[in-house]
Formats: C-alpha cells, structure tokens, sequence
C-alpha cells in the first residue's frame, strides 16, 4: 500500500492513528489531526489510505498483529493449546492500546454497520481459523464428537475473550480463558485430554 512513502512515515501515521482512536475515538478524531500528530501531510496520508475507514483498518491489523498472531503450537495437550491460543495477546504496549481502542470500535462499528461486517471478517477471521484448526485437531483425536458445531462452538470459545477486551483489566485473562475451555471440555468432550486436570480454576481476587 505503502511503497513510495517511507517505512518511516507509514509508521508515523499509523503509530498517531492508533494513539488518537483509543484516546478520542474514531468519530471524534479527523484526519487532519492524524496528519499533524504523524507530522505527515493530508496530501500523502491520502494517496495510499482511500479514507479513516481504510486507515482504520490497518491500524486494527496493525494493532492485532494480524500478520502474526498466535503462534501454531501442538504441544500434545489440547487444552493448554486452547488456553494458550486465547491467552495469547502481542507486545504489552499493543495488548494495552488493544483494551483502550476496543469500545471506540465497538460503538463505531454500531454506526457504521458496513466498517463493522468488514472489521469482524478481517480481524477476527484468523483467530476462527485458529480455534477451528484446534477444534478439528481434538476431533481427529476423538476428544471431541466429529458432529461437533465449529461454528458455534468457535464464538463460545472467543466471546469470553473479547468480553474482557471490554472490561479491561478487571478480569484476570489466564482464569478465563482456563475457566472457559474447562467448561466447554465438560460440555462438549468425548474424553477429557489426559495431561490436563478437569477441575475449574480458583476464581482470583477481583481487580479494582
């Protein structure tokens, strides 16, 4: 997208973007203020992003690491590689901004019903293929029925987790993400994966 603007400045205007969209919002901030907190003309922001929706979906990859995501583990315990794969957040800062950007896009997504629908697709669609994939591993294993839903049982997986992207850090992620794959083992295993115990985590102190 960005070939003759340097990495730099690419950088430059996605780094200011993010920073503005979790302090202000999406609405509330204009591309004029992305181009002075960038320090990158209008001009040239415009040449390579149509416009902040376009913008606005690059920074989501950028801030979820969608180029990367969680790692492709096969540890030969399928919950602690459901664990690990819904407790897996990038570098602290971007976990940080993640939680900070996420109910301006919640509530811009509501508005924008067509940048909402592209959102979902985009930055969700790994994180399905990577819970499926999970999800089939167990099935091949015979931990799970091979009637088992993946499309439901994927949102019963990553809706507690996005639930806490909301709440910030008033849930402690590791118990929830324990606390969620337990009971959905319970609910919906064949067998329980020999190498994890099948009680539920201790609930932990609530946060302030």
């Amino acid at each position: 997208m960005a070939r003759s603007l340097s990495q730099r400045a690419h950088s430059q205007v996605l780094e200011a973007a993010l920073e503005l969209f979790a302090e202000h919002g999406i609405d509330a901030t204009s591309m004029d203020a992305i181009a002075a907190a960038s320090r990158v003309s209008k001009a040239t922001i415009y040449k390579h992003w149509a416009d902040k929706d376009a913008l606005c979906m690059e920074v989501l990859v950028h801030v979820h690491e969608l180029d990367q995501g969680p790692p492709d583990v096969d540890s030969g315990d399928l919950k602690a590689d459901l664990i690990a794969y819904l407790v897996y957040e990038p570098n602290p800062r971007k976990a940080d901004l993640q939680k900070r950007i996420m109910p301006h896009l919640i509530a811009y997504s509501a508005r924008n019903q067509e940048f909402g629908r592209a959102w979902r697709t985009r930055v969700l669609e790994r994180a399905r293929t990577g819970l499926k994939k999970l999800l089939r591993r167990g099935t091949d294993r015979g931990i799970f029925p091979a009637v088992l839903d993946e499309e439901l049982a994927v949102p019963l997986l990553l809706g507690p987790m996005l639930f806490c992207h909301i709440l910030g850090p008033r849930l402690d992620r590791k118990w929830l993400a324990e606390g969620t794959v337990n009971s959905f083992c319970k609910a919906h295993a064949r067998v329980e994966p020999q190498r994890l115990a099948s009680k539920s985590p201790r609930r932990p102190p609530r946060r302030a």
